[in-house]
């Protein structure tokens, strides 16, 4: 797939710490999870940019409240969202193993289902042949050093969606929606203080956040060694929550509600 203009993608910030990812090409748009439309519109405009597709993950209001005002302003643009779930605007209801074509940015995405956060989340997959890295679009399954709180989905569920994240190809770059990645790393070293590359990322993040910039997008390789919830057969997790025979779901579902409460 021949790309005709190199494909750029930005954080917008929204609300205290919340992400909506914009990718374009110099002239067309895709967002993603447009909680608040007003940043949107401002980037789209200081950049000169058609707005064509909006793409959304779950269904919570800080990832959807922007939809109704942005196609009120780009009545051309299409939404895809997850067919497990309802949504008050027109949009195209997807799942896996559908893929979603941008012909405007001759892209294509793979939909893939991760159900925990909530039970129809998706995540978008975007790989190009003999091109750049991967990028994956995870929306709150998958966060910098963590993973969603189970709203509605169960341990087992949010489990499997991050196993079959972590399967794709390690230089994959992870976009998540919020900037939960230093105060997770804080977590993540109470489980695993022993972690030298642990802690370089936590003191990279630090100075990223110092400077007022994102810690994403991370890659799959760095959460593969730094995120509790893909190191659930780590031996010093195990001993650090005494569970030292525990299966890797025992293990996901303890640290998990941990988690819920630190």
């Amino acid at each position: 797939m021949i790309m005709r203009h190199h494909l750029q993608i930005i954080p917008i910030p929204a609300f205290k710490d919340n992400y909506i990812w914009l990718l374009h090409n110099d002239g067309q748009a895709v967002v993603v999870d447009p909680g608040d439309p007003e940043p949107v519109i401002t980037t789209l405009r200081d950049l000169q940019l058609q707005l064509s597709t909006i793409l959304i993950t779950h269904h919570h209001h800080d990832h959807i409240g922007g939809v109704n005002t942005l196609l009120s302003n780009y009545p051309q643009a299409q939404v895809y969202a997850s067919k497990k779930e309802s949504y008050d605007f027109p949009h195209i209801a997807v799942e896996e193993p559908d893929t979603v074509k941008i012909n405007q940015l001759d892209i294509a995405l793979q939909v893939i289902n991760v159900p925990g956060h909530t039970l129809g989340h998706i995540a978008y997959y975007l790989h190009i042949e003999n091109s750049e890295p991967s990028r994956l679009f995870c929306g709150d399954t998958l966060f910098g050093a963590g993973c969603g709180r189970l709203f509605e989905g169960t341990p087992v569920q949010m489990y499997h969606s991050l196993q079959k994240l972590a399967a794709l190809p390690p230089q994959t770059e992870v976009y998540c929606t919020h900037e939960y990645t230093l105060h997770n790393l804080e977590f993540a070293r109470t489980l695993e203080p022993n972690n030298s590359q642990l802690l370089a990322r936590q003191l990279n993040t630090l100075q990223l956040r110092q400077h007022n910039q994102p810690s994403l997008p991370s890659t799959l390789q760095l959460e593969s060694a730094t995120n509790p919830f893909l190191r659930c057969d780590s031996p010093e997790i195990k001993a650090s929550i005494k569970l030292h025979n525990a299966d890797s779901l025992q293990v996901f579902t303890t640290i998990r509600e941990m988690r819920n409460h630190y």
